[in-house]
């Protein structure tokens, strides 16, 4: 007689359950310990995101080719705190108490009071401290996944006028004034800057955010390379487009992702979700 999932997941520990959870298609719903479905987070607002042709830093071909980024929906605002706690109250497996450390590095969470306690913290500040493997597992449970590095770039390239204001001076200097406070300031709250274009709001000036293909940005020729050590020779030394000098914001990203590994995480590093549209939306948004 087959084991049933829920009592196979409980023999084999908090570990084996994150990893299924992990592994588990983005959107899907992926089994709890007792055998249940993981509930859903409150409705979060996504707008899309018409995608199209972009002149990313990271080449398509290593070389100078374009990037082609699919229509999307995107998170308008990061995860904040209170959304978080409210994730880990029916997720207890992902607090800090709880999680294992192959998905979590010493500090996770570590701003907070208690597992549950987010004091000092505002609730509406957006939630940092969190692993790459804590952020996937959010937004799989709010029926979406990270964005990937292409889609965020997109994204943020638009001001609240243009879909691509790299080349306004104006814009480029007033994301750049975020680089000249000190690091160890906590972040703000959500959504108190002018949306851009897409209606999306802080995707600079307040946190970093994790991407879900981070890791494969930056690859090492050298087939000796243990683990996830990666530097900035991508595909096999192109690089970045230093042609796109002046985006010194999002080199820095690029820089900080490089140096980032999956468990780790960092006092200004948060994340927001995205999800994929569904066909028939993309078919009507065609015609």
């Amino acid at each position: 007689m087959a084991t049933p999932r829920g009592s196979l997941l409980r023999g084999l520990g908090s570990a084996a359950v994150l990893l299924v959870q992990l592994l588990a298609p983005a959107g899907a719903v992926a089994a709890a310990a007792d055998g249940g479905a993981l509930s859903a987070t409150p409705a979060a607002s996504y707008r899309k995101v018409p995608g199209g042709s972009l002149r990313s830093v990271l080449p398509a071909d290593g070389v100078d080719a374009p990037a082609t980024v699919a229509p999307f929906l995107l998170r308008t605002t990061p995860v904040s705190v209170e959304e978080f706690r409210n994730f880990l109250a029916s997720h207890p497996e992902w607090q800090r108490g709880q999680i294992p450390g192959l998905f979590a590095a010493p500090g996770y969470l570590a701003a907070w009071q208690g597992d549950m306690d987010s004091e000092p913290l505002q609730a509406n500040s957006p939630v940092t401290q969190v692993s790459w493997y804590a952020a996937r597992a959010f937004c799989e449970a709010e029926g979406g996944r990270l964005p990937r590095w292409y889609e965020w770039e997109f994204a943020a390239a638009a001001s609240a006028t243009r879909a691509d204001a790299r080349e306004d001076d104006e814009w480029l200097l007033k994301i750049l004034s975020w680089y000249e406070r000190p690091g160890n300031v906590r972040p703000g709250a959500i959504g108190m800057d002018e949306a851009n274009l897409y209606g999306i709001h802080n995707l600079h000036g307040l946190i970093w955010e994790w991407v879900d293909d981070f890791s494969g940005l930056f690859v090492n020729a050298d087939s000796r390379a243990k683990g996830e050590q990666k530097t900035m020779e991508f595909c096999g030394g192109a690089a970045v487009s230093l042609a796109d000098r002046r985006n010194y914001a999002i080199l820095m990203r690029l820089a900080l992702l490089a140096a980032m590994e999956s468990k780790q995480h960092g006092a200004n590093m948060g994340f927001r979700c995205a999800r994929d549209l569904e066909p028939q939306t993309q078919t009507a948004d065609a015609q």
